[in-house]
């Protein structure tokens, strides 16, 4: 496996256009220092994925979240990333799980698509959670917003390992008629795919495995990390904000912790590096 990378792909002789992902490593990073549930954990790897894929079809400078936002157990799961394929994630519970599927564990909500570019204008777009799974949920996305016919294909191994891949196909916005036939004549193949190739074969093997009937030309790849961007700095730079008199309380306390939700790294302050952030002030 080619862990921790993007492949774009194009048929060169039908109209649509495709993306493998492969993550280990670095959702193994994100996920190392949490506790959460299994099937949480499994939520956050298709979550990474899906951010991955859906940052590979923009042509922008800037970063994405992808938010799913429930009345389920899972009241909050996001991903923040950037056009240079770097990620962290977060999830929020506000209940004992009382299953480990997609609605379960979400239950009725909405999945919100931020995006801001570093030039330009802030789009974001809310897709109502009428699926039974993220993928479903994606493909409406894309349906939505772009107009385009998109299949996707996400497995995990969370059990054994912290690995998670995925599969997308998408027409090209040219001749609708003619990228449809295409569109439907490769989704057939596409459907033969088994989690274990996905997770485990390099991106040209399991283009061959699938296409090897088509001319496929795959871009070279890139490189997908987890980046927190947490730092105690940061953390001092937050504390400046809040002002003298919380400052004290902390200070008459003897100390104050502070972890990232990111990756549960945590920061002390003593009572005197607090009282030299107040002096400051």
């Amino acid at each position: 496996m080619n862990q921790d990378t993007l492949h774009r792909f194009l048929f060169q002789q039908k109209n649509v256009r495709g993306e493998l992902v492969q993550v280990a490593a670095s959702l193994d990073k994100m996920l190392q220092n949490h506790h959460y549930p299994l099937p949480v954990k499994q939520l956050l790897a298709e979550l990474v994925v899906a951010t991955s894929l859906i940052t590979a079809t923009l042509k922008f400078d800037g970063e994405i979240a992808v938010q799913l936002q429930g009345d389920g157990p899972v009241k909050f799961a996001a991903v923040n990333g950037d056009n240079n394929q770097n990620f962290r994630a977060v999830v929020r519970l506000q209940a004992e799980l009382s299953g480990d599927s997609f609605r379960q564990l979400i239950g009725e909500g909405v999945m919100i698509v931020t995006i801001t570019p570093r030039q330009g204008e802030r789009y974001q777009g809310i897709i109502p959670l009428t699926g039974d799974t993220l993928t479903s949920t994606l493909e409406g996305y894309f349906a939505q917003s772009e107009q385009l016919p998109t299949r996707l294909y996400i497995f995990t191994d969370i059990t054994t390992k912290n690995a998670a891949a995925g599969l997308m196909l998408q027409v090209l916005p040219v001749e609708a008629e003619k990228a449809a036939a295409d569109f439907a004549e490769l989704v057939v193949l596409a459907d033969t795919v088994t989690g274990s190739e996905l997770l485990t074969l390099p991106a040209e093997d399991m283009l061959y495995r699938l296409f090897h009937q088509e001319q496929v030309e795959l871009f070279p790849a890139q490189q997908v990390s987890f980046v927190c961007g947490c730092s105690r700095q940061k953390c001092e730079t937050a504390l400046f904000s809040i002002g003298k008199e919380a400052l004290a309380e902390h200070v008459a306390e003897g100390k104050l912790e502070m972890t990232c939700e990111y990756c549960n790294q945590l920061y002390l302050f003593s009572a005197e590096d607090l009282q030299q952030i107040s002096d400051q002030l």
